[in-house]
């Protein structure tokens, strides 16, 4: 069961909390008897107004302990309901479970508040209580509880518990629960509102579900809902997560029709989805669009430029963002500094990353983790490793706790220079700080141990994540494949290879082009061959590797051009003669036969008249002799 930390809810009934003695978890010394309290609650359903019946709950409640007894809660909870002041009532249930959750389990917590609702015999408003209750449980996280009510009462509260619930239960991700109470509500006759279609809107573009997100969006503009700027904005966010940049657009510009004004979260989102798209132009005129709407924008406006300048190389040009930034009176934040940095490091341009370090500390914006962790990267990224690790001293001077991310970052980093001396170091420093090496750590130090040819360390680590449930990656268990290769134990590499594929790693095109190099230099053509053709992976190191370790002569080049004919791909039969030419191999007899073939099986007309004039230009030797071998063979009438 899900839960959440929703936000804390103060009572209504007075301004200072300690005047309400009910909202207090410890005992009083002396607790009112049974009659006594029965009397006291009839008094309060019995009142004639609903600041009566406070008047009477907040003295009596001073010498009751809600953990003891619910009566007079669940009375002043019904006289509340019944006066129509349900937030008042829903905020006293909030407060209620707080107390109850500090002795009790949510579900007894919820059990215990409905059956004492449920005993108060009121004027037929025992379904908006529930419907009440369903609200407070889903505000404080507790959606499977609010469904559980819910299952209870027979009869569906109004269609603000239904909202509530339905919110609570998309919280939890358990979204099948939440279409079944709108079938329910549409199959009752409630109808839903504005409110509703926006969370279902919301669940289907999660989901990405767009397509059952727009026809919600028709069908509230049948019903003659008007969508508000929440509903426009979230299926622009969902379209413009299916990279529809396009309808996007449409549905912007739909909501302007209709007289709906886009607020910061819409121009942000659209902005957004511009510069995934890395589409600058755009995102600047619609950045300048919004601030002649004087729409002002935010911290997150200038981190999705941010992001777009570093897509495109041009993080420099955003230095002059800053004076916007200055004009609108936002200050760069540790996140906006973080993006730069981070920006400036994958641009390879170090020394602007520390520039931007130490204006942090300039303009007296403190350095979190993450700035550190990017600043090691840089340094990594160019071998100043001892740098990146001096940085570690600075973080404990100001309270930061070191996480495991920037530990692996220094291990990657020096097992990159091949000094695994100092990567286990480090990592016997995380584990010192009580920080365990995690699968990255694991994956990072087998590949650093693979690339010094310390084999058998590596595959001592091998077995230690074996034992802890981890899985290599695709990275270290193609090292470990590749170090077996190169010590000739082919067999062991196999059998790694088997055991990552057994636990669901999918090879990459590295992975492939290990393999076959090590399955041709340990003589095993056929293998190789096989292995090959059986792959939907390969690149231009995979074919070199193939054409240096397997092809030496014209017969190995025409068994994977069969198989790649067999298998129709008559881009890699290209690639391949290509290949042959380029490695001086001239192509025979045997070889013309196979292509020829080939192309007539595929019916590739274009390719069969290259080869004809190739063969009558001499490029397969003597002419007659191929004539001879290949007669018979002339395609679709065309007569050599």
């Amino acid at each position: 069961m899900l839960k959440f930390s929703p936000r804390k809810i103060k009572p209504i009934f007075n301004q200072n909390s300690s005047s309400l003695p009910f909202l207090s978890s410890s005992a009083t010394p002396s607790f009112p008897s049974s009659p006594y309290l029965s009397n006291l609650a009839s008094e309060i359903l019995n009142s004639q107004t609903p600041k009566q019946a406070l008047r009477i709950f907040n003295s009596a409640s001073r010498t009751v302990n809600p953990t003891k007894t619910l009566k007079l809660h669940s009375a002043i909870i019904h006289v509340l309901t019944e006066g129509k002041l349900y937030v008042q009532a829903r905020c006293l249930i909030e407060d209620l479970i707080e107390i109850l959750r500090k002795t009790r389990k949510p579900h007894k917590v919820c059990s215990s508040i409905f059956n004492a609702l449920n005993q108060v015999q009121s004027s037929g408003c025992s379904r908006t209580v529930f419907g009440v209750l369903i609200s407070a449980l889903c505000e404080k996280g507790l959606a499977d509880e609010g469904y559980w009510v819910y299952s209870k009462i027979g009869k569906l509260p109004a269609v603000q518990s239904c909202n509530a619930l339905l919110h609570g239960i998309m919280k939890t991700g358990r979204v099948e629960f939440m279409w079944e109470v709108y079938g329910n509500m549409v199959l009752n006759g409630l109808s839903p509102s504005e409110v509703t279609y926006g969370i279902l809107i919301d669940a289907s573009c999660d989901r990405g579900d767009i397509t059952k997100a727009r026809l919600l969006f028709e069908e509230m503009i049948e019903k003659e809902l008007k969508p508000t700027v929440v509903i426009y904005t979230t299926l622009i966010r969902g379209l413009c997560a299916e990279s529809k940049i396009s309808e996007a657009e449409s549905m912007f510009s739909r909501m302007q029709v209709a007289g709906v004004v886009p607020n910061l979260y819409t121009y942000n989102t659209l902005i957004d989805g511009y510069a995934k798209m890395a589409n600058v132009q755009k995102a600047l005129k619609l950045y300048y669009q919004m601030l002649d709407q004087r729409v002002l924008p935010n911290n997150i406006t200038y981190s999705i430029l941010i992001y777009l300048f570093c897509k495109i190389g041009g993080l420099a040009a955003f230095r002059s963002y800053f004076v916007h930034m200055v004009k609108f009176n936002i200050t760069p934040n540790v996140y906006i500094y973080n993006c730069l940095m981070d920006g400036f490091c994958d641009a390879g341009d170090l020394s602007a990353a520390t520039d931007m370090y130490f204006e942090m500390e300039t303009f007296g914006i403190s350095p979190d983790v993450f700035t550190y962790g990017i600043l090691m990267k840089g340094y990594c990224s160019v071998g100043r490793v001892e740098e990146a690790e001096n940085l570690l001293p600075k973080m404990n001077e100001t309270g930061l706790t070191v996480n495991s991310v920037v530990y692996n970052t220094l291990i990657d980093g020096y097992c990159k220079k091949g000094r695994m001396e100092k990567g286990v170091e480090i990592c016997s420093q995380m584990i010192e700080k009580g920080i365990q090496p995690d699968i990255v750590t694991f994956c990072t130090l087998i590949n650093g141990y693979c690339k010094v040819w310390q084999l058998e360390a590596a595959m001592g680590l091998y077995y230690e994540m074996k034992i802890k449930g981890y899985k290599p990656d695709v990275v270290a268990y193609t090292s470990l494949i590749d170090g077996h290769f190169k010590y000739g134990y082919t067999n062991a590499a196999l059998q790694l290879h088997k055991e990552m594929i057994d636990d669901g790693i999918v090879s990459n095109v590295f992975t492939v082009s290990c393999l076959v190099d090590g399955l041709c230099k340990d003589g095993r053509i056929n293998n190789a061959i096989n292995f090959f053709l059986e792959q939907n992976k390969a690149n231009n190191i995979t074919y070199s590797i193939l054409i240096s370790g397997l092809c030496k002569n014209v017969s190995d080049y025409a068994a994977i051009i069969e198989g790649h004919f067999g298998a129709k791909n008559v881009v890699h039969v290209m690639m391949l003669q290509a290949d042959m030419v380029k490695m001086g191999i001239l192509p025979n007899v045997f070889m013309y036969k196979v292509l020829s073939r080939g192309y007539h099986e595929m019916a590739r007309l274009c390719d069969y008249l290259l080869l004809a004039n190739d063969i009558l230009n001499g490029f397969f030797g003597p002419m007659a002799a191929v004539l001879t071998a290949v007669k018979g063979t002339a395609v679709i009438g065309v007569d050599l």
